[in-house]
């Protein structure tokens, strides 16, 4: 497979640039013809014979650039390491989700709602400038992505948040009048069932004011299966743990919506405000089933949950945005209130066997959680001439956390619950962050222009929770983040950049709450209020020669966020948990080549990630690096006047960090698209992931405990959507902006 898949990089390499240089040099004949006639015309006085001829001519050419389209580039690169994703007008735009067209991007890695960019890390949302949480991301509707950039080297102006960032763009030009779009994707899967998704979004404008709102609804099923081993090969305290854990989730209502107003006081000059949210009612079953075998014998545990979660999020944002001046400076001003509430009322069931003796119990697991997060920011930008920028900006969030845990036991013959103390807790979380940055843009040569800036920023929160016994923290910090990129127009053909940013990444509310997630009698998931973020200083060089990207970096972490299966306080038990790793060394290289021609479309990247982690207080075993490769790529071939077919199939080998190991993984998807009726109706249908290889597995050692994991996912699935265009409507212009910042990002 991985043999296969480096052949089919290589040859498409090699086609692709004998058939783009045959292009190429067509081109400059046909360009060069083009000219000389118009020099013949300007140079003589043609008789009205010959102008009819002319015409005749020009207008058989204008004939042929209508007829012969070019499909439009999938990525462009850029010259300080970002690229840029083009959505609409290709079959990415089919997607189901942002969070699956992401997946389809170059570079980006999703796994279990990690969004990450290679060689760099997580990755903070954005949403046209401006930062957005993860529940916000997953309610963008795709039909209004124009495109997606990819800032592997973000500057001060960014929030300090995050190793990378994603800035999803909207459609601006968003046409004056009524119009808008009906999505229904029907999916089906062997392993996970059958899902249905329902995407409406209808925009309307006219004169100053523009209006814009969009629903979604998801129903189904999806499954989601992790099978894990626990061994303890030391003879005087052997231990194997066979864990299969199988997600059965029925999407009982998820759904989610928003509602937008403008007012333009000009074309430069407005005031927003929008409404959205989205509700998650998840409903099925979680089987668990544990068998552990110890020098004392075999014992089996099963486990059922009958969840009831409801996860209802609200945002209210209100921005003015105006231009102060001809040159085209800005300022933004900008608020946002943030609020999340969870309910979780779950059910379970457990039977066990134990020196064969059966027994039975049932316990409920009933948490109720409040998250409000208050923001405001503003920024200005201060263009002094053509190419030289001032921006400097500030902001300044307050967020806060309350969640209580009842976690009851009942016998089963009299089923009379009693609260469980030692399972049971309540947590409460105070933070305040303000911060401000500037960021100079100039040059230094004709050939060279940089970007410099700092960020500021200063935390302070207070933690309580009488988990484990009354625990309390309180805390104040400043960080300061400097970052610098320089680019270098060496010629027409050549050109690089040097850039080093400096980044911090925060704990999620979630992680630092020490509330049980049970699972069985032997395994839980609690959150780490002793958590520390992550801090980390990345170093990027990279060249563009003609249509080739190369890019090599490093990156220093220090106090790493990770996670472990560490023993509990009885000899069998086990809690999953997030924990600060001591540090972590990454390098990695990227190539890439794009080829755009009339019929297809093709992107094509290879990277190489070479990653150590390094932590001696949890006793990790220390394994052998081992580096990492990744393949993508990503084919579009348009059949004039029939369809388009998509191939996507991108591969991540096997790896070592040394305090553990990662299995390969990849997936290969096949889609075919037409438009029917003038381009108002629109029909996909693809296969993804069609041998079911996106499955994530590996192993690490730690505490004389030897542990191995395989996560599979509802990945294969065949899909059809229907998509309808309607309104009638001219050009004008909605500017929709939103605040939000990286508190909301950890509130998951």
């Amino acid at each position: 497979m991985r043999f296969l898949i480096l052949i089919f990089v290589s040859i498409y390499c090699l086609i692709f640039s004998s058939i783009e240089v045959k292009a190429q040099s067509g081109k400059k004949n046909q360009d060069k013809s083009y000219v000389e006639e118009d020099k013949l015309i300007e140079k003589t006085i043609p008789s009205s014979s010959d102008l009819d001829s002319i015409i005749k001519k020009l207008d058989h050419n204008q004939l042929n650039e209508v007829v012969v389209k070019s499909q439009p580039s999938l990525v462009k690169y850029g010259t300080n390491g970002n690229i840029e994703v083009n959505v609409n007008g290709t079959v990415l735009a089919t997607s189901s989700s942002v969070n699956e067209l992401l997946s389809r991007v170059p570079n980006v890695v999703v796994t279990d709602g990690e969004i990450s960019v290679l060689g760099k890390g997580e990755a903070i949302i954005y949403l046209n400038g401006i930062l957005i949480n993860f529940e916000r991301f997953a309610a963008i509707p795709v039909s209004q992505i124009q495109k997606i950039e990819v800032i592997s080297n973000p500057s001060s102006k960014y929030d300090a948040e995050g190793k990378a960032v994603i800035n999803i763009i909207t459609k601006q030009n968003i046409e004056s009048g009524m119009m808008g779009t009906a999505n229904q994707h029907v999916s089906v899967s062997k392993f996970g069932g059958t899902s249905y998704n329902t995407l409406l979004d209808f925009s309307y404008s006219k004169g100053k004011f523009s209006f814009i709102t969009n629903y979604g609804l998801q129903l189904g099923r999806n499954r989601e299966l992790l099978y894990t081993t626990r061994t303890r090969p030391n003879p005087d305290e052997y231990m194997k743990s066979e864990l299969t854990t199988d997600w059965k989730r029925r999407f009982n209502n998820y759904s989610n919506f928003g509602i937008g107003f403008q007012y333009s006081f000009s074309p430069d000059n407005y005031i927003s405000l929008a409404y959205s949210g989205n509700v998650n009612d998840l409903g099925g079953i979680t089987e668990s089933r544990n068998t552990i075998t110890n020098n004392s014998g075999s014992s089996f545990y099963a486990t059922e949950v009958d969840r009831n979660d409801v996860l209802l999020n609200q945002f209210v944002n209100l921005n003015y945005n105006m231009k102060t001046d001809d040159k085209g400076s800005t300022l933004f001003i900008g608020s946002q209130y943030s609020n999340y509430n969870q309910a979780i009322g779950d059910f379970i069931e457990e039977n066990s066997l134990v020196d064969e003796i059966d027994d039975k119990r049932y316990l409920k697991n009933n948490v109720g959680s409040r998250i409000n997060i208050i923001a405001v920011q503003t920024d200005y930008s201060k263009k002094l001439n053509e190419k030289t920028k001032l921006e400097i900006g500030a902001k300044f969030s307050h967020a806060t956390i309350k969640s209580g845990t009842d976690f009851l036991i009942a016998d089963p013959e009299d089923m009379d619950f009693e609260l469980d103390d030692e399972l049971s807790s309540d947590f409460e979380y105070n933070e305040k962050i303000a911060a401000s940055y500037f960021n100079h843009i100039g040059e230094l040569s004709e050939k060279v222009n940089f970007s410099v800036g700092a960020r500021a920023e200063k935390t302070s929160y207070n933690l309580f929770t009488d988990a484990n016994g009354i625990q309390k923290f309180e805390k104040s910090y400043g960080n300061f983040f400097p970052n610098i990129l320089l680019n270098f127009n060496l010629s027409e053909d050549w050109k690089g950049h040097f850039s080093y940013a400096s980044r911090i990444s925060r704990p999620r509310y979630q992680a630092l709450n020490p509330y049980v997630i049970y699972q069985d009698p032997f395994t839980t998931i609690e959150g780490n209020p002793n958590l520390l973020p992550e801090k980390t200083h990345a170093f990027e060089i990279g060249t563009i020669y003609k249509k080739f990207d190369f890019k090599i970096g490093y990156t220093f972490r220090i106090d790493p966020i990770s996670a472990a299966a560490l023993r509990g306080d009885t000899p069998n038990s086990y809690i999953l948990r997030a924990l600060n790793l001591e540090k972590g060394h990454t390098f990695f290289t990227s190539l890439s080549r794009s080829f755009n021609l009339k019929w297809w479309n093709s992107t094509n990247t290879i990277s190489v990630t070479w990653q150590k982690s390094v932590d001696k207080f949890y006793a990790f075993e220390f394994s052998p690096v081992k580096p990492q490769f990744y393949l993508y790529s990503n084919n579009t071939f348009t059949i004039p006047n029939l369809f388009k077919l998509q191939l996507l199939a991108w591969y991540l080998s096997d790896g070592s960090y040394g305090l553990g190991s990662n299995n390969s993984r990849s997936t290969v998807t096949l889609g075919i698209e037409r438009n029917f009726f003038k381009d108002t109706l629109k029909l996909n249908f693809s296969a993804n992931d069609i041998f079911h290889k996106f499955m994530v597995s590996g192993d690490y050692n730690v505490g004389q405990t030897q542990i191995y994991y395989h996560r599979t996912y509802t990945s294969n699935y065949f899909k059809l959507i229907a998509t309808y265009n309607f309104g009638n409507s001219k050009k004008t212009t909605y500017k929709k902006s939103e605040v939000e910042q990286s508190e909301n990002n950890r509130a998951r």
